[in-house]
């Protein structure tokens, strides 16, 4: 369980995919020398596994499933790549963002990414299928930050980028076509498989 508040970035060292699996190498010395073998990290907001740990080049090993490459954003990465990292709550730690489990449910393509004054708007696209999951004011998370939704339109949302956000996390480095993972809010997820049990 995560709570979307990214606690650092890092770079995309290696990314090798084989037949039925993948290997990802992370570089982010400021956390490397914290994980242990096992340990769950959000790599740009994909739940992952810690499997090997190098704390001499300050760089963390992960294996993928093919699965999690076709249905995040994470089989676009590329050597030099910035991705958001957060390491799981820590039980007693003062909870921020919201409840994020680092499970994928879509990637969506931003828009729009531009200064406005000193913050910056952030409009990505947003699929019919998943209407009912996004309220105005309520909470979103793209590759894994926990973002507030300031307008829910038909098609896109629109979120606010504070300078601190914009400046800890990887969004500095994206461009409008870039693809970017969602996770919907939990509750929001809960209520509408309730509804649909409810109906059927």
């Amino acid at each position: 369980m995560f709570t979307g508040l990214i606690e650092t970035t890092g770079k995309i060292v290696f990314l090798e995919t084989r037949s039925e699996s993948a290997r990802l190498i992370v570089e982010a010395p400021s956390i490397a020398p914290q994980l242990k073998i096992g340990e769950s990290v959000a790599v740009n907001g994909c739940c992952l596994t810690v499997t090997q740990i190098d704390i001499v080049t300050g760089t963390f090993t992960f294996d993928l499933l093919m699965q999690t490459l076709r249905v995040t954003s994470l089989g676009d990465l590329q050597h030099g790549s910035l991705v958001n990292l957060e390491r799981a709550i820590c039980l007693g730690d003062r909870f921020g963002g919201h409840f994020v489990q680092g499970h994928v449910d879509d990637t969506v393509r931003i828009l729009d990414i531009s200064p406005q004054g000193q913050d910056h708007r952030l409009e990505v696209d947003f699929s019919e299928k998943h209407h009912g999951l996004v309220i105005p004011k309520g909470s979103i998370c793209l590759d894994g930050i926990s973002l507030t939704a300031a307008e829910v339109g038909s098609s896109s949302i629109i979120c606010w980028i504070i300078p601190h956000t914009f400046q800890i996390t990887h969004l500095h480095a994206k461009k409008p076509g870039d693809l970017m993972n969602v996770e919907f809010d939990l509750l929001g997820k809960h209520v509408r498989e309730l509804m649909k049990h409810a109906a059927g």
